[in-house]
């Protein structure tokens, strides 16, 4: 059995936009006619408009929506979220969101449900929580690097072309040699792991990319990986 991470570097459904290619992609991956797709908001503090929008474009394609969250009655999340083919967290305040979830025992409950073949996925924040680490902008002085769950080894930078601080903090951390290494993921871009390996860069805007940041004698090198654009 495959494990699938399907981390989205920005765009998608939470934006406005005609195309819903990444969605699409994210459903075609399950196998199934009719994919249960759940939905945790929990970034956002369980942001109404942010439900709503994800209702009003999952119901318009084949699959079978949910949500989960925890700022009102929750409900019983262990039978919910093994019942899903695809877990797709939504961007925000990965700190506060990783704590919450820690509370009520996701960490290991997502990691279970991704061991037994429940495809996560998710954008910014929904991005980098199934890293090692991630680069967020959870405080509001600076961007920090971030514990998270480590499914997948190594750091990810999500907005990568999108927020102008992203890059040269990056190679902040790499000349400092606080990193080895970076996914950085572009605006438009999704970065697709099978078994916690890169697969491929799924670019559903015009060419966009996610990289390998590292530094080769004293140089930083930006190395794409392979993609196909949607």
């Amino acid at each position: 059995m495959k494990k699938h991470i399907i981390a989205i570097g920005g765009g998608g459904f939470g934006r406005k936009s005609s195309s819903y290619l990444i969605e699409e992609y994210l459903l075609k991956l399950s196998g199934k006619n009719y994919p249960r797709i759940c939905f945790l908001p929990t970034a956002t503090g369980d942001n109404d408009s942010y439900i709503v929008r994800f209702y009003s474009i999952f119901t318009q394609l084949n699959c079978i929506p949910s949500h989960v969250e925890f700022f009102k009655r929750t409900t019983d999340i262990k039978n919910h979220i093994m019942k899903q083919d695809i877990v797709f967290v939504g961007g925000g305040n990965t700190k506060s969101m990783l704590a919450i979830w820690n509370d009520w025992g996701m960490s290991e409950l997502l990691n279970h449900a991704y061991n037994n073949g429940v495809i996560m996925s998710g954008v910014s924040a929904g991005a980098i929580c199934w890293f090692t680490s991630g680069i967020t902008d959870s405080w509001d002085n600076d961007l920090r690097m971030l514990p998270c769950l480590d499914f997948i080894s190594g750091t990810c930078c999500p907005h990568y072309d999108e927020e102008p601080s992203r890059i040269p903090f990056v190679r902040k951390l790499l000349n400092e040699q606080k990193l080895t290494n970076c996914f950085s993921i572009e605006g438009g871009a999704a970065m697709h792991f099978i078994d916690g390996k890169p697969y491929q860069n799924v670019s559903f805007q015009d060419n966009k990319n996610t990289y390998n940041v590292y530094l080769s004698n004293n140089a930083i090198v930006e190395k794409p990986f392979d993609k196909i654009q949607l």
